[in-house]
């Protein structure tokens, strides 16, 4: 057998515990950094399918490495596993056991993945050339879990020539696997615009001094920060997500805050949009005379997929999924700190349809999302196959694997 349907056949023989998998971690999800009983289900399927598990720089999350039997790169493989503070509302027999807390975005999707990926090469090992660097991540959703991977010593350690990963979309048809040479998604940066003022009875400071006006008249024109501003197609974006002022309808409080989220494709229009929010933030000040702050933070760049990277991972998804392999034509607005790998090792990341026939998938980040399961094994089998031919091969110009 050709060594690609090897992969391929290896891959589909843990579908079920692919699918069982996700259904365990969507039943158990956790926030960023508190992934305990996330990160010892998977240590404990790594051990179990003989795989090392190694030091993990981080309190939560897992690495682990299989040795191929024949010499090449090291190839990283990365999933990250928190969850979202959204409250489900699927309806799915094996929905969000825990308050507030949900799979909400597909990280229980990609550590199923990456698990299945891991099991089905560590069965065929000693016919691998290279070595395999198996990374599960926590705290994606805070754009914090790779950074403190990375400052805790991983790619030092472990030496990485190439790095891939995946995320599923559940908006995108399943069958369909895209990705793209350089910028794939958008860069992120967390605001917090605090309005300050005198505060007062609701009935004598209808406009003046009124911290709730100020701060819903940023929130209302921070769209207009971006205005004319894209990549390839793809607009940028600031949108406010949170809102918080008052402790009662007569009150008149002294501060309103407003947190946001600014996604741009490069620096220049990240300058561009911060000195856009700070003539708003300047001109409603003077409008409703009261103070207005902004804190900027959770800094995430954009990722950038490697050329040659991304031709290998494309051939790979082609023959998993044929003609549903796609070049894509522009970046998403969706940011991903898988960033901080790819800033550092040359890699590719790439989006795996997961929508549901039915319709009934459900945006990212809303208590009705979810995905089709068939997803799975697309996904696992990609991740698995572009792996082999990279640790055995790699693309002309990567760097040298540890």
């Amino acid at each position: 057998m050709e060594r690609s349907e090897t992969v391929l056949a290896a891959v589909a023989a843990r579908t079920d515990e692919m699918v069982d998998t996700r259904r365990d971690l969507h039943r158990h999800p956790e926030l960023s950094f508190e992934e305990h009983r996330t990160t010892s289900l998977i240590a404990d399927r790594l051990g179990a399918t003989g795989l090392d598990v190694r030091p993990c720089p981080t309190p939560t999350g897992a690495v682990a490495v299989l040795e191929g039997g024949r010499p090449g790169r090291t190839v990283l493989l990365r999933a990250d596993i928190d969850a979202l503070p959204v409250t489900e509302a699927t309806g799915l027999p094996f929905a969000s056991t825990v308050d507030g807390v949900m799979h909400a975005c597909g990280h229980d999707a990609h550590a199923a993945m990456l698990l299945g990926a891991a099991g089905a090469l560590a069965g065929m090992a000693g016919d691998l050339a290279g070595r395999y660097l198996f990374v599960f991540q926590p705290a994606e959703e805070r754009v914090s879990g790779a950074r403190a991977m990375v400052d805790g010593g991983l790619l030092e350690e472990h030496e990485p020539a190439v790095a891939i990963g995946c995320h599923v979309a559940s908006m995108a048809p399943t069958g369909l696997v895209g990705s793209r040479a350089g910028v794939l998604m958008a860069g992120s940066l967390a605001l917090r615009i605090t309005a300050r003022g005198s505060g007062g009875h609701g009935a004598l400071q209808p406009r003046a001094g009124n911290v709730v006006l100020a701060a819903a008249r940023v929130a209302d024109r921070l769209d207009g920060v971006v205005t004319g501003m894209s990549t390839d197609g793809t607009a940028c974006v600031c949108s406010p997500g949170l809102f918080h002022a008052g402790t009662a309808p007569n009150v008149v409080p002294t501060e309103a805050v407003v947190q946001a989220t600014l996604r741009t494709f490069d620096d220049g229009q990240r300058s561009a949009a911060l000195a856009a929010l700070d003539a708003l933030v300047a001109e409603t000040g003077t409008e409703f005379e009261v103070d207005i702050e902004v804190i900027r933070s959770d800094v995430c760049e954009a990722v950038r997929n490697d050329a040659d990277v991304t031709a290998a991972a494309l051939a790979a998804a082609r023959h998993v999924v044929g003609d549903g392999a796609l070049v894509l034509p522009g970046p998403v607005a969706a940011s991903d700190d898988v960033a901080v790998f790819l800033e550092r090792v040359p890699g590719c990341y790439l989006i795996v349809g997961a929508a549901k026939d039915d319709g009934s998938s459900g945006l990212h980040h809303t208590p009705t999302f979810d995905i089709d399961e068939g997803a799975l094994a697309i996904g696992a089998s990609v991740l698995a196959l572009a792996a082999v031919d990279l640790a055995a091969s790699g693309p002309a110009g990567s760097a040298a694997g540890g």
